[in-house]
């Protein structure tokens, strides 16, 4: 088992050369816009994922991921030859869903902002039903006993 200094290193560099590999070297036209998000290694160096996003519709989404199933076994063996540890990890790529569940957050905060303004023109010009400050204060009884 590495530990962990040595796992973040192994995934940065993974992470450096898969995309510098996607630039210039991986010439498949399928390959849209991408932007390699994060690496994760697993403890023992064996299993690495590689996460991604795509701009782009669907279908250019689709079409890199089949690119880089593709091209994946080209893509480990430049990671091992950059790494030059004795077991290369083997590699998967995952779509990160990082993206989309940031605009999911983005429309409900959108959509609380909206709610709140909208009670808040709601209640602009409200009044209280009876008097403002309707609890008993210590200096009220005093001056109510008569004592």
């Amino acid at each position: 088992m590495a530990d962990a200094a040595r796992v973040r290193k192994v995934a940065d560099h993974i992470q450096e050369t898969v995309a510098r590999l996607l630039q210039s070297r991986i010439k498949d036209p399928r390959i849209g816009f991408i932007t390699i998000t994060d690496v994760r290694v697993t403890g023992d160096l064996q299993q690495a994922t590689v996460f991604y996003t795509v701009y782009g519709t669907d279908k250019e989404q689709e079409d890199t991921a089949a690119a880089l199933r593709s091209a994946t076994g080209l893509i480990r063996s430049e990671v091992g030859r950059a790494l030059g540890i004795r077991l290369t990890p083997s590699i998967t790529f995952q779509p990160d869903s990082l993206p989309s569940q940031a605009q999911a957050f983005e429309d409900a905060l959108t959509k609380a902002r909206a709610r709140d303004e909208e009670i808040a023109r709601t209640y602009a010009g409200a009044t209280y039903a009876g008097d403002a400050d309707p609890y008993r204060h210590d200096d009220q009884d005093e001056e109510g006993s008569g004592a």
